[in-house]
């Protein structure tokens, strides 16, 4: 646990900054229109805080932007809890994407970084 509370507190440190993870609305208004997939169901937003952001480099005819975002155990753990989701692996797989700034970003691939086996650092890579 020594190596979570050195990662939480390396990213209050750093003074890391906030992100909305987005999710499918879990349910349909009753009218008919949601029947026809007229009515956009909507997103649900999950903010992780504190979160570190570093600009990657990307190819000429790649994305335009590429970020990586790098979330401790506690706000992880904080999302987890909120969403009723069974790991934070599970919870980012079935994340519509990020938003960060104000734009919107697409999770191209996380990492879970382990010490002793228990996961300290969530890393994920999105792009714009």
């Amino acid at each position: 646990m020594a190596a979570v509370r050195a990662a939480d507190a390396m990213l209050q440190t750093l003074g890391g900054t906030d992100v909305l993870l987005l999710f499918a609305a879990a349910g349909l208004p009753d009218e008919r229109g949601s029947e026809l997939g007229l009515i956009d169901p909507g997103v649900e937003q999950v903010p992780i805080a504190p979160v570190i952001v570093r600009q990657l480099p990307t190819e000429n005819n790649g994305p335009r932007r590429r970020i990586e975002l790098v979330m401790g155990r506690a706000a992880m753990t904080q999302a987890v809890n909120q969403r009723n989701a069974t790991s934070a692996e599970e919870l980012l797989e079935s994340a519509l994407g990020v938003v960060y700034e104000g734009d919107v970003f697409h999770i191209e691939g996380h990492n879970v970084e382990r010490f002793a086996g228990v996961a300290y650092l969530y890393r994920v890579v999105a792009v714009e």
